[in-house]
């Protein structure tokens, strides 16, 4: 984590208000609200108008389940963002990324042992992320298997998780119990 102490302290289930308690009442796992949201409570109208966008990234965009979570542990490499690290090597070993394909991630799409095309999701990433623009190349890489709506939400992944990690990193939110951060 960057910061040892939130910036601004995720906000406890006792401090909710009827708002808050209907926002976050979905968001629980095992029996527990993750620290974003919790820090999102501080902000219920952002939250509620980001868990829209954020879900549809997360949950019904069109790319393949690997492919997004290829994109997002790029994204938060590149951002060293280890909250957003740690939550989604756990989706990404459900999506069947193995462990030394996430490792790989770190080295990014020039790495030894990437294919073409998921070197490409990963030169997506690093493009977006530097220049706000993927390159013809990259793009007729990835065309010769996404359609329109994947390229789209391959722009939009990228920018939802660049967005997550920027307010993550700067508000300080702290690792949830049970998830990893970045690797060294």
């Amino acid at each position: 984590m960057r910061l040892k102490e939130p910036r601004i302290p995720p906000l406890e289930e006792s401090d909710w208000d009827g708002e808050v308690v209907e926002l976050l009442s979905a968001n629980r796992k095992k029996g527990e609200v993750y620290n974003i949201f919790k820090t999102l409570a501080h902000h219920p109208k952002l939250l509620k108008r980001w868990r829209v966008f954020g879900n549809h990234v997360l949950f019904k965009s069109s790319l393949p389940v690997r492919e997004r979570e290829i994109l997002i542990l790029r994204v938060a490499w590149l951002c060293r963002a280890g909250y957003e690290w740690g939550h989604h090597v756990v989706i990404a070993r459900q999506s069947g990324l193995s462990d030394e394909e996430i490792r790989r991630i770190t080295e990014g799409p020039d790495a030894p042992g990437w294919d073409a095309f998921d070197a490409a999701v990963l030169r997506a990433a690093d493009e977006l992320r530097d220049d706000a623009f993927i390159s013809d190349a990259t793009w007729n890489a990835l065309a010769e298997r996404f359609n329109t709506q994947q390229m789209m939400d391959v722009v939009f992944a990228v920018g939802q998780y660049n967005l997550v990690s920027m307010a993550l990193n700067s508000f300080g939110v702290q690792q949830d119990v049970g998830f990893d951060d970045l690797p060294r």
